[in-house]
């Protein structure tokens, strides 16, 4: 039989009706599958004669090498034959049976992978949001305290602290940490502007001002048992 018989794979389905994910696998490699693929539902019996690559190339909407490329991955799986005055000639349905079912598990991979990589851009793009809006964040913190100078930090004082029942004046706390004691809460009384002789108790909480670097000092003050 000699026919290359129109199928429902119209070139338009070809280019188009698969989807973008499905340009991921060479043009040349579906049409090799669909050829099998009629092969395998015996469209194209053993023994039948296909049209040389021009046809085929037509028929697909391909170039004659696209259409080479095709013929030549089904003659290397065995499953149609090509000489030179003799054209195409199916040769192994079984093989095509076979090749279909490979080529079916490789496309639902490149779905998968696709998918993957549509999860990786949207957690990039999502990682990069985040990025941005904890750089707004400092750049308003930093702001904020630039136009807002005497916005106080605070330390509470626990029951481990060291240095309890000593005076601000003891721990000579200006002079190591460079920042200004504003206040001291206590219960629910706040102490403002304390004098150098106001004793610390457990559960104190300093007020105090001055530029970002005296936070550690005031920290490692207030905690250092030395």
């Amino acid at each position: 039989m000699d026919t290359f018989e129109q199928d429902n794979l119209s070139k338009e389905k070809l280019s188009a009706g698969n989807g973008a994910a499905k340009e991921e696998i060479p043009r040349y490699q579906r049409i090799a599958c669909d050829v099998a693929s009629k092969i395998a539902a015996g469209v194209y019996p053993e023994g039948t004669r296909l049209y040389a690559r021009s046809a085929l190339a037509s028929q697909y909407g391909v170039s004659s090498e696209t259409a080479r490329r095709a013929i030549c991955v089904l003659a290397d799986l065995g499953i149609v034959e090509s000489s030179i005055g003799s054209g195409i000639t199916v040769i192994s349905e079984e093989k095509a049976v076979a090749f279909v079912r490979q080529f079916r598990q490789l496309d639902t991979i490149a779905d998968l992978q696709k998918a993957l990589h549509e999860k990786i851009r949207h957690y990039r793009d999502d990682f990069e949001a985040i990025v941005n809006l904890l750089e707004e964040i400092r750049e308003s913190t930093t702001h904020y305290r630039t136009i807002n100078p005497f916005v106080p930090y605070q330390f509470r004082l626990s029951e481990d602290c060291p240095h309890l029942g000593k005076t601000l004046q003891d721990l000579n706390f200006w002079h190591l940490t460079l920042a200004t004691v504003v206040a001291v809460g206590r219960d629910k009384e706040i102490i403002l502007s304390p004098g150098p002789y106001e004793i610390l108790k457990d559960g104190d909480v300093v007020y105090y001002i001055g530029n970002p670097e005296c936070v550690d000092r005031v920290h490692r003050l207030l905690t250092d048992s030395e």
